[in-house]
């Protein structure tokens, strides 16, 4: 692998690692409805486990109601029980055709404790993309040491990997950043 072809993987595998983090960010809840909330829950359908987001429409009524319409209406009640099995705490109701999600307005104390956990995952994020650079360095060496490549192409190609580092892990606290805003939204 040449030097710029571990500049370019690196490049997609951190753009990978802020994907799972954005991902994992809308998964926590915030005082408004959104999509991405159960998107990913996984329901039981003809003996095969899939997400919700391929057995419903998911969308949003007003600023805190999900509803959930199945494209099969057998899987009412599967849909149902994994929403109540998610570690969401929310309590789906139906009226034989769709599901409603009435999210409740979270409280101070709730609302601190996402916070912890949003940080939690920012940081987690960071720590993949450092992984990722480590992994780079790596192989940048190794080019060095094979003389694969120079000393001097060496430096300018760890300093073009901290470069891009450092604007990953940005990115990535500047997910956390909004969504510790969106957490603190009354």
């Amino acid at each position: 692998m040449k030097a710029n072809e571990i500049l370019v993987e690196t490049e997609k595998k951190m753009q990978a690692s802020i994907e799972v983090l954005r991902n994992e960010l809308g998964i926590i809840r915030t005082g408004r409805a959104n999509p991405t909330l159960v998107e990913n829950i996984k329901a039981e359908y003809g003996g095969v486990t899939l997400p919700l987001k391929q057995l419903a429409g998911i969308s949003v009524s007003g600023a805190n109601i999900i509803i959930i319409q199945p494209w099969d209406p057998s899987t009412l009640s599967s849909i149902s029980k994994a929403i109540m099995k998610s570690e969401l705490g929310l309590m789906p109701s139906s009226d034989g055709k769709i599901l409603k999600i009435n999210l409740p307005p979270l409280s101070e104390e709730r609302r601190q404790q996402l916070v912890k956990i949003v940080r939690k995952k920012v940081e987690e994020g960071r720590v993949a993309i450092r992984n990722i650079r480590q992994w780079a360095m790596g192989e940048l060496r190794n080019l060095e040491k094979n003389k694969e490549i120079s000393q001097d192409e060496l430096k300018r190609m760890l300093n073009q990997l901290q470069l891009l580092t450092n604007s990953f892990i940005a990115r990535a606290d500047k997910l956390g950043e909004e969504k510790e805003a969106e957490l603190m939204e009354v």
